[in-house]
């Protein structure tokens, strides 16, 4: 398996990343490759109803191909976890089944569309034959991560990265079998500079669907790849969570889809304790959280804000306090938020403090607290309860236990709460600040 990466001009061995900047030192730790124990149940509904329903207990049973095989085992998948039980003899099937799958993070269903688009490609033919596209940059190298690893058997195919950074000369022909990148990259790239031929991909896949096909731009981008694809094209959307309007969307663009859904009751994560504080202003919230801060700093945090103005002036008001913090906003170049990434990773701050463009995907198994200084909302002010879910999902991570605190300072906040806890009919404890036991226990 072999990779083009950011500006290197030429194909590099996957293993051979000592020369490589610690902007793509960052591949190296992006993925987790445990699985959850989850008992969640999953609701299958098929484009057939008249067609047998194929689940399968091994990956054997796949018939995969054998250097798929050890790379699966070579992750350390000793069986299919419940999402790949059902949405991999879908994947798999001649002819192509399109699919919209529902899952949370850590049940492996990166590692379902991974190994599908490298079992539809024809090493033979050196010409990409499957994208995928992730919402943001982090998203796609923890993506090719897994493509790295699974196809470490599969020399034969080749991967490259359609992401702002990784320039390209006019007229390149790609010769690599798999693209995986950003939609307005990916875009330029079949249409603008016509590095893909988009009548030549066998699978398409959409991971965080949700935030595709729901966001001002990604939604549009998509679509315009999307309809230059061929008829025959296989359709993955993959997300942890669908609202309804989303779902409806998704079917209208995705022809004869297999369905798999979680159970609504189902979709939050059962291993983290969610509390609120009541504060008045910003400032408030401010002391808040520096109170806390003494117990969450003994794992690592996420703090959580609305706009890169508020994520700045809290970043900064916690340095002048003497704190060590990373801040990570959308604005960065794709270095400054690898680097910041990377330290984080590594332990060097404890504390991140981002916008939601972390808020989805990326694992740091030492996270065990999330702290939404704001609650999320949409652009009317409605909560974003899919937004709130990714936040808190970043803690909890593979069945381990955390924390989420939000931070209430008005009464529009508190009713944005009230709603969130409506929505996934959960109850959100009241967090008295000055009795922080329970946060040390769990931040512990």
């Amino acid at each position: 398996m072999y990779c083009n990466v950011l500006q290197l001009k030429s194909s590099c061995c996957f293993g051979e990343w000592g020369s490589i900047t610690n902007t793509n030192s960052l591949l190296n730790k992006l993925i987790r490759s445990n699985l959850v124990n989850t008992t969640n149940q999953v609701e299958v509904l098929q484009r057939d109803p008249n067609s047998p329903l194929y689940s399968v207990k091994s990956f054997e049973e796949l018939r995969l191909k054998p250097q798929l095989l050890q790379g699966v085992y070579a992750m350390g998948f000793n069986r299919p976890s419940k999402i790949q039980e059902n949405a991999l003899p879908m994947m798999l099937a001649e002819p192509p089944q399109n699919l919209i799958a529902q899952s949370q993070s850590g049940t492996g269903k990166t590692a379902a569309f991974v190994l599908a688009m490298l079992s539809h490609v024809d090493p033979n033919n050196k010409f990409p034959q499957a994208l995928c596209v992730s919402p943001t940059y982090e998203l796609a190298l923890q993506t090719g991560k897994v493509i790295e690893q699974m196809g470490k058997h599969y020399s034969e195919v080749k991967l490259v990265y359609a992401i702002r950074g990784n320039k390209l000369q006019r007229g390149t022909q790609l010769q690599e079998q798999v693209v995986i990148g950003t939609p307005g990259t990916m875009l330029d790239w079949c249409l603008k500079f016509k590095f893909i031929d988009p009548k030549k991909i066998k699978v398409f896949v959409l991971d965080e669907a949700d935030v595709m096909i729901a966001t001002q731009g990604h939604q549009d981008q998509s679509i315009r790849i999307q309809r230059m694809l061929p008829k025959q094209c296989q359709m993955l959307l993959f997300s942890a969570t669908f609202e309804e309007t989303v779902w409806n969307f998704a079917q209208r663009i995705v022809p004869d889809p297999n369905i798999i859904k979680l159970k609504r009751e189902e979709e939050t994560l059962d291993t983290i304790k969610q509390y609120y504080v009541l504060c008045n202003s910003k400032e408030e919230k401010f002391m808040a959280l520096c109170n806390i801060y003494g117990a969450i700093t003994i794992a690592q945090a996420m703090i959580f804000c609305h706009t890169r103005k508020t994520a700045g002036w809290l970043a900064g008001e916690l340095s002048r306090e003497g704190h060590q913090v990373a801040l990570l906003s959308g604005e960065m170049q794709v270095e400054q938020r690898a680097a910041v990434i990377d330290r984080f990773r590594d332990g060097k701050e404890k504390v991140l403090v981002t916008t939601n463009v972390c808020a989805r995907g990326i694992d740091v198994e030492q996270v065990s607290v999330v702290i939404n200084f704001d609650l999320p909302v949409d652009r009317d002010g409605n909560p974003d309860n899919e937004t709130y879910l990714h936040r808190i999902g970043r803690t909890g991570r593979f069945g381990k236990r955390g924390l989420a605190i939000n931070m209430v300072d008005s009464r529009f906040s508190m009713n944005v709460l009230n709603k969130i806890q409506d929505h996934f009919n959960k109850k959100i404890e009241k967090l008295d600040t000055d009795d922080l036991d329970e946060i040390e226990k769990i931040a512990g």
